[in-house]
């Protein structure tokens, strides 16, 4: 196969180097020729199109960077495009961490009510740029980092693209769990189940060969040997994951200890101040013409192993990895969980190939779980329908829907934050 052209959009985020560092290192499993970088932030684009660069020859790969600034010149021809941009950038990730506070509601940019606010900014913007891609090559693959991952994928997909969604949250499982056992990750298979930012990690098996059928069921030794770990790393108590006999993802500390950590949110300030200065310093390191790797720093922004699992995907939706994969995406129903409609867009392991995205088969979901999955499908449903169609009435229908929210008070004091905060972003309001 020919060498494939790459574009991201929101190539000028900070933590675009992490990309490139996987693509430079991987470029046996996925063949780049060309990688174009569009971002509206010029001067962001110059800096991180230049490390990008060294990072390519530094580790002897050939690829052609390339930056512009419009969207329409920068999908054109791709074989697939990236989406990993923040409509507002980290002033707005402030405001959704910061207003929901006031109403006793958890601040977070994915979740809830912050979680919201960012869906309906980002939702129109994607579904704009998908349409570029559709006219420059409409058999494109559309890979979606852009939170929240799950409501965006399912925009796309609604919409006709050919679209799968993407989170760290998985490989990082993965490979902590293989560290742990002292294996290769490879060795590893995850019974990952639920929906982005809302998973648990029911099962882990290891392998006797990459990929090979069979193995070894091991979460109760990993819990038993390393629970205080475990229960460290997703920051909830170790008494209920024993009693659970799953690791939540960290994103569920939301749900089961909300009010624990509104108070902490309150008291700690928002993570995107830490973003801030995180970016500041990183962008500072960017300018030096000397750097030709990814600074360490770039770790505590966060992503990790987002390079690995994004070639992974990317390499197997464009038939240069070897066949088919099993690998934890975001992708429609279709009947997997059944308690569900068809069009939710659930995260879960699939076949991966040149053929498509193919959730596999779950086992019927435990009543403890499968009842958070269907109240917070029932409000992406509603969020994504505000973020077509805007409404003070829908965007507080979804807060109310929302299991974090679920009060009349309190969805009306939200919905009139979200608007007051958002208004520039929403061209309804």
């Amino acid at each position: 196969m020919s060498a494939l052209k790459l574009a991201i959009v929101g190539g000028g985020s900070t933590y675009t180097p992490e990309l490139i560092d996987g693509f430079a290192r991987l470029r046996d499993t996925l063949p780049i020729g060309e990688l174009v970088l569009v971002d509206p932030a010029a001067d962001r684009l110059e800096l991180i199109g230049g490390l990008a660069r060294r990072i390519f020859a530094k580790q002897g790969h050939g690829a052609v960077v390339r930056t512009t600034t419009e969207v329409a010149a920068g999908v054109a021809d791709a074989d697939a495009v990236l989406l990993q941009l923040r409509v507002g950038g980290q002033a707005a990730r402030d405001r959704d961490e910061t207003w929901p506070l006031e109403c006793g509601c958890v601040g977070q940019e994915t979740t809830g009510a912050g979680g919201l606010a960012k869906a309906l900014r980002t939702v129109p913007v994607v579904l704009d740029i998908a349409e570029h891609v559709r006219r420059a090559n409409p058999d494109a693959w559309i890979v979606d980092f852009t939170n929240p991952v799950g409501i965006v994928t399912r925009a796309l997909q609604e919409a006709g693209h050919k679209a799968v969604g993407l989170c760290n949250v998985a490989i990082g499982f993965q490979r902590r769990f293989a560290k742990h056992l002292g294996v290769d990750p490879e060795l590893v298979r995850l019974d990952h189940v639920g929906l982005n930012h809302l998973t648990w990690e029911r099962g882990v098996t290891l392998l006797d060969a990459p990929g090979a059928a069979g193995g070894r069921e091991v979460l109760p030794e990993l819990l038993a040997g390393f629970g205080q770990e475990i229960a460290d790393d997703i920051r909830l108590p170790r008494r209920v994951v024993e009693r659970l006999g799953v690791v939540p993802s960290y994103y569920l500390r939301y749900f089961y200890q909300h009010d624990a950590v509104v108070e902490e949110l309150k008291a700690k300030g928002s993570r995107a101040a830490e973003v801030a200065e995180i970016e500041r310093r990183l962008l500072e390191m960017y300018a030096d013409p000397a750097l030709d790797t990814k600074p360490e720093l770039l770790a505590e922004r966060g992503g990790a192993f987002y390079s690995e699992a994004a070639v992974q995907l990317i390499a197997a939706l464009l038939g240069t990895g070897g066949g088919s994969s099993v690998q934890v995406v975001n992708a429609r129903n279709d009947g997997v969980l059944p308690f569900l409609p068809d069009d939710a867009v659930i995260e879960v392991p699939a076949e991966v190939d040149a053929a498509g995205v193919r959730p596999l088969p779950q086992r019927p979901l435990e009543p403890l779980y499968a009842g958070l999955v269907a109240a917070v499908t029932g409000y992406e449903h509603l969020a994504l329908d505000a973020a077509l169609r805007g409404g003070r009435d829908r965007v507080f229908d979804a807060l109310l829907a929302h299991p974090l929210v679920g009060q009349i008070e309190l969805a009306d004091r939200l919905t009139d934050r979200l608007l007051a905060h958002n208004r520039e972003h929403l061209a309804w309001a």
